[in-house]
């Protein structure tokens, strides 16, 4: 009966599930503000479960968070390329790596930086063909740049190519479609043209400012030739978002460290893994499902559950425990970075927007085992849906109760209720020790040499994390779900890089 309404009314239900996830997180802010007043009560259990389950989250986060930085460590030293040799060694010579570069308005030096780690891969770099994709209307710049990188780089890959995305009608202006463009482009050259295999070639989709650490391409290649189904994974490594740490301001510097742990942490959460930022599958597979999608923003959540139904569920990320480094936000001013960072924050919550259609797939999907597809969702809609709660949950909720309600704090469970929270809050403190030391370690070293004070601020820095997670966490989801919930769609803004 559900999969008939769905199929019947497909505009009303997608804009029933648009409006969902901005009514729920609102529910969920405002609830402990009126329930004081009418169900103090329920208000209290409902904090004290959240601190439960921001406890449990948090010693999730630290316990993963340590397993991945340590095989990062372990595999940073290590090359594939020489078990290759030894074990593939005519098999590894067949595969070939597209990687796809969408670009907008980014600095020269920046594509140099991107394009000069690419050549320091210790993969063959005959087998490693590059697709520049410009956007169209950047202008005569293109030419400009094209010429620029072809002459620095042109030979030190089996291929420098360059394509300029037009604006299409239909299409939304951004990473998806722009990578799409891209991918067919690159496809055209390297197998309608050149003969090679499309079954022994990988596509690697790259943001303009990352950098992959040198052993990313032998490990992907190892990977892909000696997993099980190689057509029905996307890899993902470790996002760190460290290659201007030091030059950003404090508040985008403490994000940027919770942002990395993070993604770190994600590695080693299979359950949870979804494709970030920059992520490899073969091409193969793009094909089959029809590449990126054109019509929406955020293109890694998309490209994953578009993938998960298509292949009926034998779908799934694989980690590369390995460091992928990318741009913090960093602008020519202090409050235009802190205009910047909301922005791309914004962004990235928007993904909420995919809500809708992972929901519609998992009611009209078959043939997918209803647990795994069911915990898969459940995951997403967690993440997504709480994003504006969380920062409100664990804050300022406990303190609502007492404070509105005076008849609620002269009995127990209203006057503990602040200390209860708080000693679940403190224990879940360990999060934020293990982000420290992990960050730390994982920094780049500073430029030039640090004095004492430099030392003693860097811990303190964190002290900034309930101001940021309310300005650059909790805001802009609230921004993404109102947006959504109204019909205010979003457009895709360029984060400024200098």
């Amino acid at each position: 009966m559900i999969k008939k309404y769905f199929r019947r009314h497909p505009i009303r239900t997608k804009r029933a599930l648009e409006i969902l996830p901005g009514f729920v997180s609102w529910s969920l802010i405002l609830f402990p503000v009126w329930g004081s007043f009418v169900v103090p009560q329920l208000v209290a259990y409902y904090v004290i479960i959240f601190a439960v389950y921001w406890l449990y989250r948090s010693l999730n986060v630290a316990f993963f968070a340590t397993i991945s930085y340590l095989k990062i460590r372990t595999f940073s030293k290590y090359d594939y390329l020489p078990e290759l040799k030894k074990n593939f060694a005519k098999k590894y010579k067949k595969i070939h790596h597209i990687v796809i570069i969408p670009t907008y308005q980014e600095p020269l030096s920046t594509l140099e930086r991107t394009l000069r780690g690419l050549s320091k891969q210790t993969f063959p770099r005959e087998n490693i063909h590059i697709m520049l994709s410009f956007e169209e209307r950047e202008g005569a710049i293109i030419d400009q740049k094209a010429q620029v990188l072809q002459k620095k780089f042109g030979k030190q890959f089996g291929h420098l190519w360059i394509c300029k995305h037009p604006d299409i009608i239909g299409e939304i202006k951004g990473k998806s479609s722009n990578t799409s463009y891209g991918a067919r482009a690159a496809k055209r050259e390297l197998v309608d043209k050149e003969g090679i295999a499309i079954e022994n070639i990988t596509i690697t989709s790259e943001d303009a400012d990352a950098i992959f650490h040198s052993h990313y391409f032998s490990y992907l290649t190892y990977s892909f030739l000696t997993i099980a189904k190689p057509y029905n994974r996307i890899w993902q490594g470790g996002v760190n978002f460290y290659n201007n740490i030091w030059k950003v301001p404090a508040p985008v510097r403490v994000l940027a460290s919770i942002q990395s742990v993070t993604q770190i942490y994600i590695l080693s959460r299979r359950d949870r893994l979804i494709n970030f930022s920059t992520y490899s599958t073969s091409l193969k597979h793009v094909v089959e499902i029809g590449y990126w999608d054109t019509d929406v923003i955020p293109e890694d959540y998309r490209l994953f559950f578009k993938s998960y139904f298509a292949k009926k569920g034998d779908f799934e990320v694989e980690p590369i425990f390995l460091p992928i480094y990318s741009d913090a936000v960093q602008a020519s001013s202090f409050w235009k970075n802190m205009r910047n960072q909301y922005e791309q924050v914004k962004r990235w919550a928007w993904g909420v927007s995919d809500d809708a259609y992972i929901i519609r797939q998992y009611v009209l999907t078959d043939g997918i085992p209803f647990f795994d597809k069911t915990i898969r969702v459940l995951k997403v809609i967690e993440d997504h849906f709480l994003w504006p709660v969380n920062w409100f949950a664990v804050t300022i909720s406990a303190m609502l109760p007492p404070l509105l309600n005076d008849e609620f704090n002269r009995t127990i469970l209203g006057s503990t209720l602040p200390q209860v929270t708080s000693t679940l809050l403190t224990l879940s403190m360990v999060s934020m020790v293990t982000i420290f030391i992990i960050d730390s370690k994982g920094r780049p070293p500073r430029e030039g040499k640090r004095n004492l004070l430099s030392y003693i601020l860097q811990p303190l820095e964190f002290l900034l994390s309930p101001v940021v997670g309310f300005f650059f966490s909790a805001l802009p989801g609230m921004d993404a779900h109102t947006r959504l919930m109204l019909g205010k769609y979003l457009e895709y803004k360029v984060t400024e890089k200098i």
